[in-house]
């Protein structure tokens, strides 16, 4: 009589969510608090700051002007959004759509969607001359044993993009290199991932100079500008050095087995690719020249950027234009048989694989939609959720009040993605906050500032983020799951600074 084998029972998965399934849960949540949740609003002013030798100024809110929605019995008024609105006015089953049409071309739903897909459709033309994935197996067969030393280079490089010049959107485009490279070196997307999306974000949230969040912060705090640089500078030192070690540490446990990576069935994409890549191609001249125009283009970006404060709508035309120019070059060539059709069908193919994420990002804005949008002025959630936080904060200790305020930036930033816009909305009552506590407000900012930031990593209505997980065939559920506990290890490690900060004094 044969004994049967013992059945081994198979573990139970819970697949995560899709990405479009999460933000509706997140709709769903604030319609249903519309209910309960009054809708208030604020006074508004200007204030003027000094900044590079200029006077800027900005419209911020008046701190003690929160005023309630009221009707004409003085009773609170709560408003929930209509089911379906057939007047303009947002809807719980409309929320796609006004999402996807809000903001103009410099910036809301329908710049970042319309820079994800150009993006995506130039670089469909560049990778369509298979130059690229050629030219990247070549530099990993030479750096062989050397090429992790790539990792921390590329995180002090995107770090300080970040904390220079508030680089994030800029990281999707290099992230559609950097994916695939990863994956050719052994490591996987989220490496790449890794290494540029979140090294800007380290860079940003821990900035000594970024124009678009701190100096703004400290110019409405009515803090010197730029003050405060060397504890900034240090601190910035440590978080990036960390993101350096884990970044290699983890890859290395993936090349080791990379089986292990939770993004190695998205990977098979760019191994399918890259099997088709001939890596002993010839470069020729126009092989030669097609890395050249990539290299000079990427320069130009940063210079743009930095110099010429060119934003969405200039930097996907200059994307545009690299991957026109080495289309051009292509097809006169013929490099990978490529000729105008080719070309052509390469850019809808590209923008067609980012489309997913621009279609979140439209969703996401559809949620600040549902909270009645985010100007101070007009009656929405968002303005009463801002008023009764701070009224909670204001009762606390100068160190629980200190990290309480951190963790309402962090939360904030989840409806209010723009670094000087939420400066604009929270600084006018964190900072007169943080005299009432007894904290310098330069504390009051730096709160804010790493608040700010790293929620940028992990949140579904950040464009950039969402972007960036795009290019790289990375699920926004994948990624939660993988950055978790770095995530929160960034946000202990925030905490022990601002501790620091408030026992020295910082000022």
């Amino acid at each position: 009589m044969t004994q049967k084998a013992p059945q081994i029972k198979k573990a139970k998965f819970i697949a995560m969510p899709d990405t479009l399934v999460i933000l509706f849960g997140v709709v769903l949540l604030v319609y249903l608090c519309s209910f309960f949740v009054p809708a208030g609003k604020f006074n508004t002013h200007k204030v003027s700051y000094q900044a590079d030798g200029i006077t800027k100024s900005r419209t911020v809110v008046i701190a003690d002007s929160y005023q309630v929605q009221k009707d004409n019995t003085g009773a609170v008024i709560h408003n929930p959004p209509s089911i379906f609105a057939t007047d303009g006015d947002p809807g719980f089953l409309n929320f796609v759509y006004d999402g996807i049409t809000s903001g103009d071309r410099n910036g809301g739903a329908v710049g970042v969607m319309a820079f994800i897909l150009i993006i995506g459709g130039a670089f469909g033309i560049i990778m369509r001359t298979g130059v690229i994935e050629a030219g990247m197996l070549k530099l990993i067969t030479k750096m062989k044993h050397r090429q992790i030393l790539i990792l921390p280079v590329m995180v002090l490089i995107f770090s300080i993009g970040g904390a220079v010049f508030g680089m994030g959107e800029e990281a999707i485009a290099f992230a559609l290199i950097l994916a695939p490279m990863m994956v050719a070196m052994g490591y996987d997307a989220l490496t790449g991932v890794l290494v540029s999306y979140l090294a800007t974000q380290v860079g940003f949230a821990t900035s000594w100079m970024n124009p678009f969040s701190v100096a703004i912060a400290q110019g409405i705090a009515n803090v010197p500008v730029l003050s405060g640089s060397m504890f900034r500078i240090g601190m910035w030192a440590v978080f990036t050095t960390a993101l350096m070690i884990y970044s290699v540490t983890y890859a290395r446990s993936i090349q080791k087995d990379p089986r292990k990576s939770l993004s190695y069935e998205s990977d098979n994409h760019f191994r399918e690719q890259l099997a088709e890549v001939d890596a002993k191609q010839h470069f020729g001249i126009a092989s030669w020249s097609i890395l050249a125009i990539l290299f000079i283009g990427m320069i130009w970006v940063v210079y743009g950027v930095i110099e010429k404060s060119y934003y969405i709508p200039e930097i996907a035309s200059q994307f545009f234009t690299m991957g026109l120019a080495i289309g051009i070059i292509a097809v006169i060539s013929k490099t990978n048989q490529m000729n105008l059709n080719s070309l052509a069908k390469s850019f809808k193919i590209g923008a067609g694989d980012l489309l997913p994420a621009a279609l979140i990002v439209g969703m996401a804005h559809g949620i600040i939609l549902m909270m009645g949008g985010s100007d101070p002025t007009s009656f929405t959630m968002l303005n009463t959720v801002l008023h009764s936080s701070a009224n909670l904060l204001s009762g606390l200790n100068e160190y629980v009040s200190t990290i309480a305020m951190f963790l309402f930036q962090s939360i904030f930033n989840i409806f209010v993605t723009s670094g000087s816009g939420q400066a604009a909305l929270t600084m006018p009552l964190m900072a007169p906050l943080s005299d009432l506590v007894g904290v310098g407000r330069q504390i009051a900012v730096l709160a804010f500032q790493l608040g700010d930031g790293w929620t940028h990593c992990i949140m579904p209505t950040s464009a950039a983020l969402m972007g960036t997980l795009g290019v790289a065939r990375v699920e926004y559920g994948v990624w939660v799951k993988f950055i978790l506990k770095f995530y929160l290890f960034l946000m202990l490690l925030s905490i022990a600074f601002l501790i620091f900060a408030v026992m020295i004094n910082y000022q």
